[in-house]
């Protein structure tokens, strides 16, 4: 450790004054604050990260982040905190926490953990904020009414494709069926005259008998 003494002339004497009799610098760190805070919101949550500058490496894998966060147009004295159990410069916010069609805006700020034996600081200032709004989700009386409308709309498809199927063969039928009676006349249809000829014969023939 380091003393710290303060020197001066009062009075016609010089005296020196002891503030700190034994000063560490390791358990009197103040950070600089995150930068580069950015936030992407969704329907379900929303991501917040950010970076940090000007710490060495030994101190970034044990600091603690505490984020704040609120209304757009509300004070930052009803914001709401969150300090995070980790050391990764990120967190989630479910959207539950948010209230739909309103802007948030979010700010963070940074110090060694109270974990750390080590190691002390105080927070750090805040950093800049993030604007960010959750994504509106579709109600569920949307959604049912969508997909009965897709349902009457396949349904109206499938009836249409099926009589036009059904008209286009039937048409195909009549026509080759006139083509068949064009060409050849049908067994069927020269049964009739046959019979009318045959009775005919049978009247003639018992009238000469007679």
């Amino acid at each position: 450790g380091y003393r710290v003494s303060l020197q001066g002339n009062f009075f016609g004497h010089n005296h020196t004054y002891t503030t700190f009799p034994e000063y560490n610098p390791r358990k009197h760190i103040k950070l600089d604050p995150p930068l580069n805070i950015q936030s992407n919101a969704t329907s379900s949550k929303c991501q917040i990260w950010w970076s940090v500058w000007n710490v060495p490496w030994y101190l970034a894998e044990i600091l603690q982040y505490e984020l704040q966060y609120k209304e757009l147009s509300m004070s930052w004295e009803v914001a709401l905190n969150k300090t995070l159990p980790g050391s990764l410069p990120q967190v989630e916010i479910e959207a539950t926490e948010l209230r739909s069609g309103i802007a948030y805006t979010a700010r963070v700020r940074c110090k060694v953990s109270e974990n750390e034996n080590s190691y002390h600081s105080q927070w750090s200032e805040w950093s800049q904020t993030t604007v960010f709004q959750r994504t509106d989700v579709p109600k569920v009386s949307e959604k049912i009414l969508n997909t009965k409308t897709m349902q009457y709309l396949f349904i109206s498809l499938s009836f249409g494709t099926l009589l036009y199927l059904f008209w286009t063969c039937k048409l195909s039928s009549r026509y080759c069926c006139f083509l068949t009676l064009g060409q050849k006349a049908s067994p069927a249809l020269t049964f009739p005259r046959q019979l009318l000829s045959f009775s005919h014969s049978i009247v003639c023939t018992t009238g000469i008998s007679r």
